[in-house]
């Protein structure tokens, strides 16, 4: 049974295009800034709060890809090269020799702390530059109901 799909009004999919560009165009800038101060990615900043605000530094891969705000499509590399760099280290699951976790080394903390530097700066320039404190509270409820439509 075929199911009777409803098209997207025009203003629907005016909000969707412009919610895509929006995101690239400000991630993109932000990140130019980030490469300019001449720090590595928002995927790395991503990793290193995530795990910074956790309470004894330390999460699994799995969780890691779970919380972040930016795709990964291989996790396991970027924290290849991150561990490379001394800013996170494997070490064992207790218990489960099978599974690890990523720990944050003091080095990975505190370029999380450089890094917001420019990182928070950049955000509001881009995003808080453009929109009053009124439109960003208005923005971050519509947003929360597309991420959250129960809530809606």
């Amino acid at each position: 049974m075929v199911q009777d799909v409803q098209e997207p009004s025009d203003a629907v999919t005016d909000a969707w295009v412009r919610l895509i560009r929006a995101g690239k165009e400000v991630v993109g800038q932000i990140e130019a800034e980030l490469k300019g101060a001449g720090f590595p990615s928002l995927s790395w900043y991503d990793v290193l709060l995530h795990l910074k605000r956790r309470s004894d530094g330390r999460a699994t891969p799995r969780e890691i890809e779970e919380e972040v705000l930016f795709e990964q499509y291989n996790l396991s590399r970027l924290l290849d090269r991150m561990e490379t760099e001394g800013l996170v280290r494997r070490i064992p699951y207790p218990g489960d020799r099978r599974r690890q976790l990523v720990e944050i080394t003091d080095e990975g903390r505190l370029l999380q702390r450089r890094m917001w530097g420019v990182y928070g700066p950049a955000i509001s320039r881009f995003v808080g530059g453009r929109l009053s404190d009124g439109e960003a509270e208005q923005l971050a409820a519509l947003l929360l109901k597309l991420m959250h439509p129960e809530n809606a």
